[in-house]
């Protein structure tokens, strides 16, 4: 799924040329521009992109990046479907593109555009106390937006939808009829760095938060935005309180997520896919469709579709209650 992004200013085009000199790599023959850096899925024929695990070989395949940026040992696992860039360090290689492309993407400080005048712009909205809003939001007609409220610029909020009190929303998209209850944090960067030697590295944070429609968030969630991908919630997903969601994780259509369920970052969940509570999932996974994964376990593997599992690491809840009698 992909959405325009209005949230990062990105610089129109970069030479192929001076990237490669910002990787200190030597000239090309021929120069192209280069749009964007972006993940494997969405990129297009003029993008550039990165494999920093073979586990995503099979995406690449179908991926129409042409220029992927990857270390010296993919190199001959996927010549046959790139121009491979051969690096030595691939996510420090990724922020410093980045960093081109997009300069301010750093930057999450608070947005100073807030204010409580701009509300009166919005027609057959409800608003509590002390909101404040910022430039070029949108808000559907019969929403309400609780006390205390912050809704930073660009942001758009669907018709019939219901936002609690004590929330942040930012550098996000929301459907119609979505319910945000009191204290969530919506489209904050990611946990993304690596170590570099002498100090850690804050990796780009330019992707978004997307919520489908008839979504509700339960109370002090935090979902965090996408890095070069977005974070997206199907539609019709119920999420409990106190639940995070990191960077570029996908969640499916009527999905049931109970309280304290933790997602590590750029995990797939399936369409009704139920979790209980205080369960964890690692990150990279990928969870198939029907999905039933019992309280506390933890996940560190893929589960296919139609699996009900449970315990740590999680298992066929079969095998788990005979082990456990």
């Amino acid at each position: 799924m992909t959405t325009k992004n209005n949230f990062f200013k990105k610089q129109k085009y970069i030479l192929l040329s001076k990237i490669f000199n910002v990787l200190g790599k030597k000239k090309i023959t021929k120069d192209v521009k280069i749009n964007n850096i972006t993940d494997l899925e969405t990129a297009s024929i003029n993008d550039i992109s990165f494999i920093n695990n073979l586990k995503y070989l099979e995406i690449l395949k179908e991926s129409k990046a042409k220029y992927v940026i990857c270390n010296v040992n993919h190199t001959n696992k996927i010549k046959n479907y790139c121009h491979p860039i051969i690096v030595t360090n691939v996510l420090k290689s990724v922020y410093n593109i980045a960093n081109l492309f997009y300069p301010d993407s750093l930057d999450d400080a608070v947005d100073f555009s807030v204010n409580t005048t701009n509300k009166k712009i919005f027609k057959n909205v409800k608003f509590g106390k002390n909101v404040l809003i910022g430039g070029n939001v949108k808000i559907g007609n019969k929403s309400i937006i609780g006390h205390n409220t912050i809704i930073e610029s660009n942001v758009k909020i669907g018709k019939n939808c219901i936002i609690g009190n004590n929330v942040l929303i930012k550098n996000s998209i929301l459907g119609n009829n979505v319910r945000v209850l009191d204290g969530s944090v919506i489209g904050k960067k990611g946990f993304g760095f690596f170590p570099d030697k002498i100090k850690n590295i804050r990796y780009p944070h330019i992707g978004i938060v997307i919520i489908s429609d008839n979504v509700e968030i339960g109370c002090n969630n935090t979902i965090d935005r996408g890095s070069l991908s977005n974070t997206i919630i199907g539609k019709n997903t119920f999420i409990d309180n106190q639940v995070h969601i990191a960077h570029n994780v996908n969640i499916g259509n009527n999905c049931i997520i109970t309280g304290q369920v933790g997602f590590a970052g750029s995990s797939k969940i399936g369409n009704k896919v139920y979790i209980g509570g205080q369960a964890g999932i690692s990150g990279h996974l990928k969870i198939g469709n029907n999905v039933q994964i019992g309280g506390g376990s933890g996940v560190i593997k893929n589960i296919p579709d139609n699996s009900k599992v449970m315990g740590y690491p999680s298992k066929d809840i079969r095998s788990f209650l005979k082990e456990n009698k």
